[in-house]
């Protein structure tokens, strides 16, 4: 996969901004182009301006919901292989077109190429991995009486994607909607637009008209597709204080809701752990991708016998970092997304200082602009720090100090986040006891974000309503339907 990704860089246009003009990215409504107002998207690189795209209003929410509601009846009637195959044949062509799709995530989101095609291999196999599961029937049939539980589509599915993982995270309510029989309406975050309008080109091709449909849009768009009476289902990622307006947006009408929302994840770093794998995960997920990973590491509790060798190796990692452009195979550092969350971060690192914490990092040499900001660590912070207290989601990372482990534990637990959490030691079953008493959906052991999409996604605390991932994400896009029948 590395050596492939390496090959990208060979084959980068002399001017992306053509290059994506040329796509001629369109929204897909009904199977057909949908044409709209053209607005531009930030480059976060280099803060320009001069990547284009239709941009939806409200008539093309009412619009692609009317296509998706149009197609249900066909499509739910598709038998569930037929359902698999063309999500596999979307698999096929998302692979086929990799160097296309890579370079679009590097363009919307200005993360380097040899990330942006990671992303887009995992969203592969994503596809394919939803693509071979089954939902199956509960056989409760006894004497006299022959009953069954099966699983029956829900309707129109709206799918509002976040702009940290503009493919696997579209993709992954994509391949569960369309596998469960509902046909969907994907709405991509404004900032990240280009490759969901691209993967809605290539889904013309594959399935029918109406079932998979793209628009773009604001704040208003997504309220448009959230309220609309003719939408069952509504999938979103995202921040908890957006997810709780959907779900009231959602309540009149009880629509099925699917929410990824804020994450606070802590790990914990036990006496015997090994000092390069914490180190390595933490730079790898927390600082050098920005933190703008819902389940990064954001809460580093290291036992003090060896926070100084955590904290150091940590620094020695970053200090490598290069910032640059997403094309140059030089450059290794994610920028933020915007101006607006760099400034966000900045001011809990700045409230964490005048609040009595210690920075440490090194100096960041970039001339190019851009929205990259130093990863560093902060010391000395309490939890009632902001830093500590909130979802920072960007490279300023608290790391504290512990003696006891029942301590980091309850430090652990105390926040009202419950996405992910880990415990890291050469003892493992000492780290699983541990692990298992954390509050969150998922409890890691020496590993961090070990996402896979044929493992559940639990949420807990306010991290989110509903599981994901694996068949679970399927059945959150199905109805249970018991068939009682008296012999």
């Amino acid at each position: 996969m590395f050596e492939e990704a390496e090959l990208v860089y060979n084959r980068v246009p002399a001017s992306v901004s053509q290059w994506v003009d040329g796509l001629r990215l369109q929204m897909t409504i009904g199977g057909i182009e949908a044409d709209a107002a053209s607005a531009r998207i930030v480059h976060p690189g280099d803060g320009s301006t001069y990547f284009d795209y239709p941009e939806a209003a409200e008539r093309h929410a009412a619009a692609s919901v009317e296509a998706a509601a149009k197609a249900f009846g066909d499509w739910s009637q598709t038998p569930w292989e037929a359902r698999s195959a063309l999500l596999n044949r979307l698999a096929d062509a998302m692979w086929d077109n990799r160097e296309t799709l890579t370079l679009l995530v590097a363009a919307e989101t200005g993360r380097p190429l040899r990330r942006a095609f990671s992303e887009v291999f995992f969203a592969v196999d994503y596809v394919r991995t939803i693509a071979a599961q089954v939902l199956a029937e509960v056989d409760y049939s006894r004497a006299g009486l022959k009953a069954r539980l099966v699983h029956r589509p829900l309707g129109v599915a709206v799918a509002i994607a976040p702009w940290n993982g503009p493919v696997i995270l579209a993709v992954a309510k994509l391949a569960n909607a369309l596998l469960a029989g509902d046909t969907l309406v994907l709405r991509p975050a404004p900032q990240t637009p280009l490759s969901a309008l691209y993967l809605g080109m290539l889904g013309r091709d594959i399935f029918p008209a109406g079932v998979l449909n793209v628009v773009t849009g604001d704040a208003s768009v997504g309220a448009a597709l959230v309220q609309h009476p003719d939408v069952a289902k509504i999938s979103f990622t995202g921040s908890t204080d957006t997810g709780r307006k959907i779900a009231a947006a959602a309540a009149p009408g009880l629509k099925r809701l699917t929410l990824e929302l804020g994450g606070n994840d802590a790990a914990i770093v036990l006496a015997d752990a090994d000092v390069e794998s914490v180190a390595s995960t933490v730079y790898r997920i927390s600082l050098e991708n920005a933190g703008q990973f819902c389940a990064a590491i954001k809460r580093l509790y290291v036992h003090v016998s060896l926070y100084d060798a955590v904290r150091d190796r940590i620094l020695a990692l970053a200090a490598r970092a290069v910032a640059g452009s997403a094309f140059d195979p030089a450059s290794t550092l994610a920028p933020l997304q915007s101006a607006a969350q760099r400034t966000r971060v900045q001011g809990f690192v700045d409230d964490a200082v005048a609040r009595g914490g210690r920075v440490l990092g090194h100096p960041l040499a970039h001339a190019g602009g851009g929205f990259f900001m130093a990863p560093v660590l902060v010391e000395k912070c309490r939890a009632d720090f902001p830093l500590v207290a909130d979802e920072q989601f960007g490279p300023a990372l608290p790391i504290i100090p512990f003696d006891d482990a029942e301590e980091a534990l309850r430090a652990a637990n105390s926040n009202p986040f419950g996405l992910g959490g880990s415990v890291w030691g050469q003892d493992v079953d000492r780290a699983v006891a541990l692990a298992e008493r954390m509050r969150c959906g998922t409890a890691w052991v020496n590993q961090h974000g070990a996402y896979s999409a044929a493992l559940p996604m639990a949420f807990a605390g306010q991290s989110g309503l509903g599981m994901d991932y694996g068949h679970f994400g399927v059945a959150e896009h199905s109805r249970a339907m018991l068939i009682n029948a008296r012999l």
